[in-house]
C-alpha cells in the first residue's frame, strides 16, 4: 500500500502500528494508514480523534473502557410474546435453532425464506450482532453475506480475526421488506433469542452493527454518532455500537469511526 507523503493535510488518514497484512486489510475496506518518516517529526492532530492501535492497553482508549455508559432508555411497547416458544432461555443450540427456523411469531416470517439464527464460533471472545437479514442472507441462510458480509471479513481480518473466531448474528432473525426497518414489535420478539444466544456464547465483547442492533441490546433508538465510541453493557457483557457494513459501503467516509470501534472492542478482550 503507499502511504501519503504528506499526512498533515488529510483528515482521513489515520495513524496505526500494525503489521503489512492488516495494513493490507484496511486498504481494500477504504481506510487509510500512514506512519510518520521519522519518531522526531511532529505530529498535527487532525479535528477528529486519533485512533489507537489495536494492541494498545485501555488506558489510551480514554474513559470509555474504564467507566461503562448507560444510554438512554427507550420505552418499549407491551408485546405479546405468547406466540413464541416457551422454554426459550434454557433453550440449547439445537433446540433455539429449531425454534427460530419455525417461528411465527410475528409478520416477518410471511416475506423470509428462511429465518436465520447466526454462524461461527458458539463459545467465543467476540459476538457480533448486525440489524437484520437482507436479500443476500435471506438467499444463502448465512449471517453477513454479500458486499456486506465481504467488508466485515476485511474488517475482522485487519484484527487478526475471521469468522470461525468470532459469532455472528443479527438482532432480528428473518428479513424486513425492502426499504423498511424493524418496528420496536418485531424487535422485542427476536430479543428473546439474541438474550439466550449472548448467554450461550458468553463473549468478553458485543459489536452491534447498526441502530436495530442498539436497540435490541440497549434498548435505546439514539444516533448511533451518540452511541459508538463509548461502552454500554448488556447482560454484564461490554457493548460497542459501530455502523453496519451495509452503511459503510455507501458511506466511505465514516470507515475510519468504524475502525476506532473495532479497536475499542479489541481493547475489551482479554488473550
Amino acid at each position: 500500500m503507499t502511504e501519503d507523503n504528506n499526512p498533515l493535510h488529510d483528515e482521513n488518514a489515520t495513524r496505526f502500528e500494525l503489521d503489512d497484512r492488516q495494513r493490507a486489510m484496511l486498504a481494500e475496506m477504504g481506510v487509510r494508514v500512514w506512519m510518520p518518516k521519522t519518531t522526531s517529526q511532529r505530529v498535527v492532530e487532525a479535528p477528529a480523534p486519533a485512533i489507537a492501535p489495536v494492541q494498545a492497553s485501555a488506558s489510551l482508549i480514554g474513559s470509555a473502557t474504564s467507566a461503562p455508559t448507560e444510554p438512554k432508555l427507550l420505552s418499549m411497547p407491551v408485546v405479546d410474546i405468547s406466540n413464541l416458544p416457551a422454554g426459550i432461555a434454557s433453550m440449547n443450540w439445537t433446540e433455539i435453532q429449531s425454534a427460530v427456523s419455525s417461528c411465527t411469531a410475528c409478520g416477518l416470517c410471511q416475506g423470509r425464506q428462511q429465518a436465520i439464527l447466526g454462524d461461527g464460533l458458539v463459545t467465543a471472545n467476540w459476538m457480533v450482532v448486525g440489524d437484520a437479514p437482507g436479500e443476500d442472507e435471506d438467499k444463502e441462510g448465512k449471517s453477513f453475506s454479500g458486499p456486506a458480509g465481504q467488508l466485515l471479513d476485511n474488517m475482522l481480518k485487519a484484527l487478526n480475526l475471521n469468522r470461525e473466531d468470532v459469532y455472528l448474528t443479527h438482532a432480528l432473525k428473518c428479513r424486513t421488506p425492502s426499504g423498511r426497518n424493524a418496528s420496536q414489535v418485531e424487535v422485542t420478539h427476536c430479543a428473546t433469542y439474541l438474550a439466550r444466544q449472548v448467554a450461550l456464547v458468553q463473549p468478553q465483547v458485543i459489536l452491534a452493527m447498526g441502530r436495530t442492533a442498539a436497540l435490541a441490546l440497549l434498548q435505546s433508538a439514539e444516533p448511533l454518532g451518540k452511541l459508538r465510541s463509548q461502552v454500554q453493557t448488556f447482560q454484564g457483557v461490554p457493548v460497542v455500537v459501530t455502523y453496519p457494513p451495509t452503511y459503510l459501503l455507501r458511506n466511505q467516509s465514516d470507515k475510519a469511526k468504524a475502525w476506532a470501534d473495532l479497536c475499542l472492542a479489541a481493547s475489551l478482550v482479554k488473550t
